[in-house]
């Protein structure tokens, strides 16, 4: 009887003790998801920031010096410059339409928010051009063209800092060199060429140098805006929780990673131990989504960022995610 009495008792402090640590676990998930949706939530707000503030600034670009001086940019946005110079057609309406194949494309290739995201600043920025009426700043050739290239590739920059593009030929470009040898930039470089070579035939040869500067401004403004990150970008993370992070990168971004075997510590009698640390390579038009992810797992993760100019073999192709 007495056995009997000191396993009942055993079995009440079991199941005591394992409520206690349910009850302990639910309020730690409940923290856990309350502070992943604080961390999005920011982080949304700051993305919507950036792609309004995108939007205005090329609004600007157009508006304010390329429109009036007749001058045209590169990529999808120089495309429906030059259609509109040529047809007289509305450009809002034309930048919309010349940028949905791309639309479509990126969705494919990068996701549903990108693709949401660059829907929202393409009818925002169409909207701006027709609704706010900029003053017309300058008549002088050079300033138009260094200005006028300056706010919108500020534009386009702080659209892909907020996770969406302003342009879409920049998608095309990325899915062409996954499949051939060539890289980005090249690609871009080759499609430009063809329209301002199309811009010297239809409009004037002194039109087209000058818009050739105007992209040269806006190329620049837009890589310093985003830090001058290439077409690929190495990620090397070191955090506890490596497991956890490793399963949102194969499953929610659908890119491979390696996986190293290392030892964590500091100082010279710091803190010492054994974990995994894991790299992987993403495209810059993934990089916001990577650290909003990496910093609602683990905020105090260590996160290392490189250039790189290409790379060959391993799953840099995104797998289609079920």
């Amino acid at each position: 009887m007495r056995k009997s009495l000191l396993h009942t008792i055993s079995q009440a402090i079991d199941k005591a003790a394992a409520d206690d640590l349910g009850k302990s676990s639910s309020k730690y998930q409940q923290a856990k998801r309350f502070y992943r949706l604080k961390v999005l939530s920011f982080r949304a707000l700051k993305d919507f920031l950036l792609l309004v503030s995108g939007i205005f600034s090329a609004g600007f670009g157009l508006e304010g010096f390329l429109l009036p001086n007749k001058f045209i940019d590169g990529g999808a946005t120089g495309i429906s410059l030059l259609i509109s110079e040529v047809t007289k057609w509305s450009l809002p309406l034309l930048l919309i339409i010349v940028n949905i194949p791309f639309v479509v494309l990126g969705y494919r290739q990068i996701g549903k928010w990108f693709s949401i995201k660059t829907i929202f600043s393409i009818i925002g920025l169409a909207i701006c051009i027709s609704v706010v009426h900029y003053p017309v700043i300058t008549s002088d050739k050079l300033l138009i063209s260094v200005f006028g290239g300056f706010f919108l590739g500020a534009g386009i920059g702080l659209a892909i800092r907020g996770g969406g593009v302003l342009d879409g030929t920049e998608v095309l470009a990325i899915y062409i060199s996954r499949k051939t040898s060539a890289s980005v930039g090249d690609i871009i470089l080759m499609f430009n060429i063809f329209i301002f070579s199309f811009a010297a035939y239809l409009l004037s040869i002194e039109t087209a140098l000058y818009s050739i500067l105007t992209y040269i401004a806006a190329s620049k403004t837009m890589d310093f805006l985003i830090e001058g990150i290439e077409e690929y970008t190495g990620v090397t993370i070191v955090s506890p929780k490596s497991e956890e992070i490793s399963e949102m990168i194969t499953h929610k971004l659908g890119r491979g990673i390696t996986v190293y075997k290392g030892t964590h510590g500091f100082g010279k009698r710091g803190h010492v131990s054994d974990m995994n640390i894991l790299f992987t390579v993403i495209t810059r038009l993934e990089i916001s989504r990577l650290r909003v992810e990496v910093e609602a797992i683990d905020p105090h993760a260590f996160v290392i960022m490189q250039s790189i100019k290409d790379t060959k073999g391993g799953m840099i192709k995104k797998r289609r995610l079920k």
